[in-house]
């Protein structure tokens, strides 16, 4: 039970650092000048980028537990 606890807060918490990835990209794009759309563009890269980045770690470190 407590892993699975454990499983959801690690979760929660990249997501809400991918979501705040995705803003920060947005708004520094839109600082740039950029558009709505590419500045939308720019938050979904980084957003992509930070879940590829976290679920590249936990199986770097599910291979290491095993």
């Amino acid at each position: 039970m407590t892993d699975l606890v454990l499983v959801f807060l690690s979760t929660a918490i990249v997501i809400v650092l991918a979501l705040l990835a995705g803003a920060g990209a947005a708004k520094l794009a839109r600082l740039d000048g950029a558009t709505y759309p590419a500045a939308l563009k720019h938050a979904a890269a980084a957003f992509a980028a930070v879940l590829t980045i976290a679920s590249t770690v936990t199986a770097a470190l599910s291979t290491l537990r095993s």
